[in-house]
């Protein structure tokens, strides 16, 4: 939304490719019927103390309130567990039906309920489900060049070390804006810290990014019901796009059509 003010005010009379908030009402929508009551809990960590996560399921809960859904907000902290009936419940003992939640599943399996999150989800059902685990894994990487070497779309990857490339970028498996990457490149080396890598790391071809004039730039499609729905855009000011990268807004440079 912020993207799209920006165009109308900055660039009338141009266009951008975005129409994420029209698809995630439409998607919320056509998804209705199939939600238990029409109702959705959204959960976030209280552990995320920037706000950027209590922002982000605040915006996706208006775009369910606006496809008519019953919505509400928590935290994961606050998801109780009812022993009698086994199910997951809300502070005030509300069962959790459709929950979505922004938290990996990597750390939701490992914490101490996190097994019944699995075992009950005939009751609970979880929006992105589980399945989403095996895509948030950089392992896959790996997986995907062995499978299908020198394909266009792929880079080299191993799990096993970088073994003939010169060139390439150290990734934890199971991490997240740029933290404990590592890049070895032409130009020398750079690292990011943080809190990630006891899992393993994959090691992937090094593909430089655009330099406009010392800023870096990455283009990330957003995807709504398995279609793509826009264009988000960071730009850093080195070559490890992290979570203080800013977000630019774009424009197609093309007119309009006045009809």
């Amino acid at each position: 939304m912020i993207q799209w003010h920006w165009l109308e005010d900055a660039h009338p009379g141009r266009d951008q490719w975005n129409s994420l908030h029209e698809r995630l009402v439409a998607a919320w929508r056509r998804h209705r019927p199939r939600l238990p009551n029409g109702r959705v809990h959204f959960a976030y960590t209280a552990e995320e103390t920037s706000g950027e996560d209590l922002l982000t399921v605040t915006y996706l809960r208006e775009t369910a309130r606006q496809a008519g859904l019953s919505t509400a907000t928590l935290t994961v902290e606050e998801i109780g567990w009812d022993l009698a009936c086994r199910r997951f419940v809300a502070p005030d003992r509300e069962p959790l039906l459709t929950v979505f939640k922004l938290y990996p599943w990597e750390w939701l399996i490992a914490d101490r309920f996190g097994p019944r999150a699995l075992d009950s989800l005939r009751l609970t059902g979880w929006i992105e489900p589980p399945w989403k685990a095996i895509l948030s894994n950089k392992a896959i990487l790996a997986i995907l060049w062995e499978l299908f070497p020198g394909h266009p779309n792929l880079l080299p990857a191993y799990l096993d070390g970088p073994r003939d490339l010169a060139a390439y970028a150290r990734k934890p498996i199971l991490g997240r804006e740029g933290a404990n990457v590592e890049l070895v490149t032409p130009g020398g080396g750079y690292a990011r810290p943080g809190p990630y890598g006891e899992e393993g790391a994959v090691y992937q071809g090094y593909a430089p990014l655009p330099d406009f004039a010392g800023t870096y730039p990455v283009l990330g499609a957003w995807v709504v019901d398995g279609e793509p729905a826009g264009l988000g855009i960071r730009e850093a000011d080195t070559l490890i796009t992290d979570n203080q990268s800013r977000f630019v807004p774009h424009l197609i440079d093309t007119p309009r059509d006045p009809r």
